[in-house]
């Protein structure tokens, strides 16, 4: 059961613990085929301890359009594996996770169109060179809108957090975590990134497009998966596509590629003629409000939205099918 394993890095000096350690740390390390975008001065030296097979591409930063530019990239790189998965270039793993998710996939898959497991990882920190866990703890980690916030007049980005819930099965989810994504390999062909979204938004127009495709969000319990937030001890160690030493080098600067970026979404959520980067026609985007409390036509959040879903089995949760929007 091979994976394709997306990365896209950005000047990031953890690329190469990120690939060592997904290989040594899976069970099937030779079913592996990792996408790499560097976009890196230069091309990071592969060591004996890194993957066997990887598709590696290298730009200069100078060229590089954003997060999303750049995981477009990754993802033409898929070569028919039977998994895809996305990660962050700066991430850990626990032993053994490829048949975990594998196995937590394959138990979802059926009588749905799709199923996506994703979820914003616990963080880990280096200690004298060391990946250290810190675990919030085994539960599921649901994705919710952040407290205290909503839509802001002018555009449709919100911002979302992971709220721990003591459940041990995944748990169905209304968003999802562009960084820490697994899905069947077949995602990568009907889903394509879409390379004019910059950053923000992401995650909101890819959930959308899942969606009304008919595809299932779920949260897995015990994510193998750590993620090195660029926080605290870690800061000023990665340098971001928006910094502003980044940025004066470029003839198209951040800013405006963040404006396009939110219209973008606005032109998806108003069913513009997207082609692949559009609306499915399974669901609508009512029936999306009526799960999650996040309804874009009025611009307004239900108390649902700042809460998690419940457990598939626990109580009902409407989502009415629509045969075309």
């Amino acid at each position: 059961m091979s994976i394709f394993v997306s990365v896209a890095s950005y000047c990031d000096p953890m690329l190469g613990f990120t690939l060592e350690r997904a290989a040594v740390t899976a069970k099937h390390p030779e079913a592996l085929h990792f996408g790499v975008v560097d976009q890196s001065l230069t091309a990071a030296q592969p060591t004996l301890r890194w993957p066997r097979r990887v598709s590696y591409l290298r730009i200069d930063p100078v060229d590089a359009r954003g997060p999303c530019w750049a995981r477009a990239l990754a993802m033409t790189l898929y070569a028919g594996e039977s998994w895809f998965l996305q990660i962050d270039s700066h991430m850990d793993f626990d032993a053994h996770w490829d048949v975990r998710l594998i196995e937590q996939a394959k138990a979802l898959l059926s009588g749905r169109a799709g199923a996506v497991l994703a979820s914003y990882p616990n963080p880990f920190t280096l200690e004298n060179g060391q990946p250290v866990h810190k675990v919030v703890g085994d539960q599921v980690l649901a994705h919710v809108v952040k407290p205290n916030t909503g839509f802001d007049p002018g555009h449709l980005v919100l911002a979302f957090e992971a709220h721990p819930v003591p459940v041990s099965e995944p748990l169905p989810g209304f968003h999802l975590a562009a960084g820490c994504l697994f899905a069947p390999g077949r995602f990568a062909v009907e889903f394509p990134y879409d390379p004019r979204l910059y950053f923000h938004g992401e995650e909101q127009a890819l959930t959308l497009r899942l969606y009304t495709h008919g595809w299932d969000i779920f949260h897995p319990p015990g994510l193998p998966f750590y993620h090195l937030y660029n926080v605290g001890e870690a800061a000023g160690k990665r340098p971001m596509h928006w910094d502003a030493a980044e940025d004066a080098r470029r003839a198209v600067k951040w800013s405006e590629r963040e404006k396009l970026s939110r219209q973008r979404l606005g032109d998806l959520v108003s069913g513009a003629t997207l082609g692949v980067y559009g609306l499915g026609r399974a669901r609508t985007l009512a029936d999306y409000a009526t799960l999650s409390g996040i309804d874009y036509a009025r611009k307004s959040l239900g108390p649902q939205a700042y809460k998690p879903l419940a457990p598939v089995g626990k109580e009902p949760t409407p989502v009415p099918m629509s045969q075309s929007r």
